[in-house]
């Protein structure tokens, strides 16, 4: 059974789904310990509690001291299965982060798969909804893994209650090679809320365009009523595309900040790494490493080498024949995997 240290490098809930999923993909056992042990309220939350259980029973694992809370517990996978599943976080808890531990899972499946996710679909310290839509499987599209994703229904904290379908075709990702950006084809964008003002979403579409300067975009504002929401709540998020990548910025309303603020913010993150010419952004940078591992290699430039980052590819070569390589490409970072 390989022993992984849960409060190694950011030692959040990134490195617990990411274990899972390569538990599950490589057939090897682990046990995770000193889960979450530096964050204020340590071991499993329930978007982390669902996400492990979610791989689990696409892998038949057998697990130990999986709990809520738990600081420690064993995963043991077997065979991957495939067919529809329906997992509910029972909390606002990110949709989003529960398919980022099932994404590479299924794409590792014997046939295609369709997964329900009921939870939080734009919560706080998660991708919102369009950034996994538009962003993570437009790269993953890209490497030869097609994903479809339907909204069902939006939900945000603290109710939750978004539903969400991915129908997945199993397939070996394809390495990818992106060692600068083109100048982008279009910026596209979505600014929406959900049971408030609809002046809020045209704000944060507002202050972000003013950020992209002379760049011409499209950001569409979208107002939510019954049956589309469960809750108040909003987002927005921009995406660049290009000949060879996507990449990508957003922010989650958030009660007491301003709707100019979080439209900036979104803007200037898009502006900086158009500017800088990075390949991909620095949360699909981290986001992408386990396909790069998949596919056998790969390599990409990006603003900077983040902490999630370094984390996930020090998990990575726990598990795969892999190493990676972390270099200057000029101002930027420049993140390359070779098998060992």
């Amino acid at each position: 059974m390989l022993e992984i240290d849960g409060s190694y490098g950011e030692g959040g809930g990134q490195l617990v789904r990411t274990a899972v999923a390569l538990s599950a993909i490589t057939g090897t056992a682990v046990r995770l310990e000193h889960v979450r042990a530096q964050r204020d309220k340590p071991g499993l939350a329930p978007q982390h509690l669902a996400a492990v259980r979610a791989v689990a029973q696409v892998c038949g694992a057998e697990c130990a001291g999986l709990e809520l809370r738990s600081q420690a517990f064993d995963f043991a996978p077997r065979a991957l299965r495939s067919g529809a599943f329906r997992f509910d976080v029972g909390t606002a808890g990110s949709v989003t982060l529960v398919l980022q531990a099932l994404l590479p899972v299924l794409a590792c499946a014997p046939r295609s798969a369709r997964v329900t996710v009921v939870g939080g679909t734009d919560v706080r310290a998660a991708p919102p909804l369009e950034y996994l839509c538009h962003v993570l499987l437009a790269l993953l599209d890209r490497m030869g893994l097609h994903a479809a994703l339907r909204t069902i229904r939006r939900g945000y904290y603290p109710r939750g209650g978004g539903e969400v379908e991915v129908t997945v075709a199993p397939a070996r990702p394809a390495p990818l090679v992106l060692d600068r950006l083109c100048a982008p084809a279009r910026i596209d964008g979505l600014a929406h809320v959900a049971h408030l003002p609809m002046h809020i979403a045209e704000r944060m579409r507002a202050a972000a365009l003013s950020r992209l300067g002379a760049v011409p975009a499209h950001v569409e504002t979208r107002l939510l009523g019954e049956g589309d929401a469960i809750g108040q709540g909003g987002a927005i998020v921009l995406w660049a595309r290009t000949d060879r990548s996507v990449l990508g910025a957003g922010r989650v309303a958030e009660r007491g900040v301003r709707a100019e603020t979080l439209g900036e913010a979104a803007g200037a993150e898009l502006a900086a790494d158009l500017a800088a010419g990075a390949a991909l952004d620095v949360h699909a940078a981290d986001q992408v490493l386990v396909y790069l591992a998949l596919a056998g290699g790969g390599r990409f430039t990006t603003r900077s080498v983040t902490s999630h980052t370094r984390t996930v590819m020090w998990l990575i070569e726990q598990f795969l024949p892999v190493r990676f390589d972390v270099g200057a490409a000029g101002a930027l970072a420049r993140i390359e995997v070779c098998a060992r």
